[in-house]
C-alpha cells in the first residue's frame, strides 16, 4: 500500500508517493498545464501514477490563509478533490499545506540549487512534504 500527496497549484500539480511501509514520501514528479481549467491530461497523468504506485488513497494539500480562513485557492481545491475522488474511485483526505513551498523553498537552498532551477523541483518538493507531514501524523 502507497499513499500519493499532491500539491495542487494554478497550473502545476507537484505530486509525491509514499514507500510501502509508510514511512517516508519521495517527490516523483511535476505535472505541468497551459491553463488553470484544462485537467483532463492532469487527470489522466494522475491515474497513470496511481496504477503504477498501487496508491490507495491520496493526501491533497489543503491552502488555508496564516488566519486559518479558506480563500478561492481552498474553493478551487475542494473542487480539484471532487475531481479526484470521481476519476479514480479513491478517498482524498485534504492535509493543510500551509508554509509548505516556504519549507521546500529553503530546503533547495539548503541543497544549493540556484534560484533559477528551483521552480522545477519546488511544487513535488512541496506535495512531499505535504504528505510527509501526513504520514508523521498519523504515527502519532
Amino acid at each position: 500500500m502507497r499513499i500519493m500527496g499532491l500539491d495542487y497549484g494554478s497550473k502545476t500539480v507537484g505530486v509525491a508517493v509514499s514507500d510501502e511501509l509508510l514511512l517516508t514520501a519521495q517527490p516523483v514528479e511535476t505535472i505541468e498545464r497551459k491553463s488553470e481549467n484544462k485537467l483532463r491530461r492532469t487527470l489522466a497523468r494522475i491515474e497513470e501514477l496511481i496504477d503504477s504506485y498501487g496508491v490507495s488513497f491520496i493526501v491533497l494539500g489543503y491552502p488555508k490563509n496564516m488566519d486559518n480562513s479558506e480563500g478561492f485557492r481552498a474553493q478551487a481545491t475542494e473542487e480539484f478533490k471532487e475531481m479526484l475522488e470521481r476519476r479514480t474511485g479513491l478517498d482524498v483526505f485534504l492535509q493543510d499545506e500551509r508554509l509548505s513551498t516556504v519549507e521546500s523553498e529553503r530546503v533547495l537552498m539548503e541543497q544549493g540549487v540556484r534560484r533559477e532551477n528551483r521552480k522545477r523541483y519546488v511544487d513535488k518538493l512541496a506535495a512531499s512534504v505535504i504528505l510527509q507531514g501526513y504520514l508523521d501524523k498519523q504515527r502519532q
